[in-house]
């Protein structure tokens, strides 16, 4: 079975909550990302997403060179272990719908993200439409079907 450490991406990093939410805009532009972890004294204490910067920040007008990822992160943080299956997680993000999540050792520092690309990727699908399906009804499933 494969673990998530072998599909994931590692190329990831925290940011700190004090961290504004323009500076966050950029390391999002650069990388081209949709969400960072934020960090607190080397653990995931939540994550901020485009959207999040959207509905959160600027539909409320807060400015983006002085408000801070904590005033608008989400505190509730999913993640999963590296150790963990491909199939569980892709159900597991079934089950609490989304596309995207923190990787962390036992220890729980962060080492990397898993995305829906990553894991559609795994479960070979041959379009976007058949990969959001793989991810929506869950990798094994997907799989047990096409057999």
């Amino acid at each position: 079975m494969t673990q998530i450490k072998d599909v994931m991406s590692t190329n990831t990093q925290f940011i700190t909550p004090e961290t504004t939410l323009q500076a966050a805009a950029q390391i999002m532009a650069d990388q081209d990302l949709g969400f960072l972890p934020v960090g607190e004294n080397d653990r995931l204490i939540g994550m901020i997403t485009d959207r999040d910067m959207t509905i959160r920040a600027t539909a409320q007008g807060q400015n983006p060179t002085q408000a801070t990822a904590r005033e608008v992160m989400t505190p509730k943080t999913y993640y999963c272990y590296e150790d963990q299956t491909t199939e569980e997680i892709c159900q597991n993000m079934s089950d609490i719908k989304v596309r995207r999540l923190p990787v962390v050792n036992r220890d729980k520092r962060l080492v990397g993200v898993v995305s829906f690309g990553d894991l559609a990727q795994k479960c070979e699908a041959q379009d976007i439409g058949s990969a959001e399906k793989c991810i929506t009804a869950g990798c094994a499933q997907n799989a047990a079907n096409a057999a």
